[in-house]
């Protein structure tokens, strides 16, 4: 085997481990904070169940905020999530777009259920995470934005709204409290959240003629 072929099956094994790494300890930090409490967790408790040490996880992660940064991100995997976004983009109807945005939340918040009361309590002690939140929520109105912009073009039967209002009503409509209350609060399946949402939607946003 030659010198090259040896850097680069060395290098891709690193980066094999590493990634087997990064998982454990995300695997062991989601059910610490689970089972404990964000607040209660320390890196170097994280580090012990997970098998790594203490400089390991900073090296990753840099800190308990870091971790949960990337439990948050590996969720819904990117991939997923544009595959939705594409579709939206797709349909031609504004009807069919509010069911798809609907579907997104529904999957984006399915996927992030078991770690919905972790990101609760961690939100209320740290500040940098509830800029964090600030920050994803900015993302997903902009995306939503651009959306609303193309069909408001598209579709000239919308409700008589102005632009702005009817952003804000996807944003809030769409938004993982309102996920939170009806289907981990009050028990409604999913697939009942997502055909509410849906509908909820387009009885607000579509003129009914």
């Amino acid at each position: 085997m030659s010198n090259r072929k040896k850097r680069i099956y060395h290098s891709e094994t690193r980066h094999a481990q590493a990634e087997q790494t990064k998982h454990r300890i995300l695997d062991a930090a989601q059910k610490l904070f689970q089972s404990e409490g964000f607040e209660n967790v320390t890196i170097e408790k994280l580090a012990q169940i997970a098998g790594v040490s203490s400089p390991t996880v900073y090296a990753l992660f840099h800190s308990k905020c870091g971790i949960l940064r990337a439990i948050m991100d590996e969720a819904l995997p990117p991939d997923q999530h544009q595959a939705l976004v594409e579709e939206i983009k797709r349909e031609k109807s504004l009807e069919k777009r509010l069911m798809v945005a609907a579907k997104i939340a529904r999957q984006m918040y399915d996927a992030e259920r078991a770690q919905m009361d972790i990101f609760r309590g961690a939100f209320l002690l740290s500040q940098e995470l509830r800029e964090l939140e600030k920050e994803r929520e900015q993302r997903r109105y902009k995306r939503q934005e651009e959306s609303i912009k193309v069909t408001a073009k598209e579709q000239p039967h919308v409700k008589k709204l102005n632009l702005s209002k009817e952003l804000d009503i996807l944003w809030a409509f769409t938004g993982r409290d309102m996920y939170r209350l009806f289907v981990i609060e009050r028990g409604w399946s999913s697939d009942e959240y997502e055909s509410w949402l849906a509908q909820l939607l387009i009885n607000t946003l579509i003129e009914i003629k």
